[in-house]
């Protein structure tokens, strides 16, 4: 494989966290967005789909990291340092689930603030506007979220705030695989 096959784990990567995320969201009746956070999916001795949810976060985690130090690093080596931590401390999520308590949330914490880093990182580095829209959504939803403006679960400003920051990553992939 070459850089070019490399750069298409940065759109693999991801989609297969949500993949298998909506798996074990469709799995758990339980789940409810306007209490749960998604690690409650993870949650090893009180959910049953903690295998497939934690699986999809290490895999993910693992494409990125993958992708970063392949393919990424060629177009944006800051972004690239950033988006490293991002994938690494997903998977922390991931082995360090609920059961491990301050441990889990540090390390959930860690992933939330390196994803946004990254986006103002990559903003700063490649003059990109859509690094600039990740973090502001990002940072609205935890904020709005914090100051109680909208009744929901902590799965929704994780959510949106991973979900920001999809195109950036994808749009990133895309221009190293289409790079000569």
């Amino acid at each position: 494989m070459n850089e070019r096959d490399y750069s298409l784990l940065g759109i693999v990567g991801p989609l297969l966290g949500y993949l298998f995320m909506g798996t074990a969201i469709s799995q758990s009746p339980w789940f409810k967005w306007e209490k749960n956070a998604l690690s409650d999916l993870g949650h090893s001795t009180r959910s049953s789909v903690a295998p497939v949810f934690n699986f999809g976060l290490l895999l993910t985690g693992l494409c990125i990291a993958a992708y970063v130090l392949l393919s990424l690093r060629h177009l944006a080596k800051w972004t690239s340092l950033s988006l490293l931590l991002s994938g690494f401390s997903l998977q922390l999520v991931a082995t360090f689930d609920e059961v491990y308590g301050f441990l889990h949330f540090a390390v959930s914490v860690l992933f939330f603030v390196s994803i946004g880093v990254s986006s103002i990182v990559y903003a700063a580095e490649k003059r990109s506007y859509l690094g600039v829209v990740a973090f502001v959504i990002g940072l609205a939803a935890w904020m709005l979220y914090w100051l109680r403006v909208y009744v929901a679960g902590v799965a929704v400003p994780e959510t949106i705030s991973t979900l920001v920051v999809l195109p950036l990553i994808m749009s990133t992939a895309m221009k190293t695989y289409h790079k000569k």
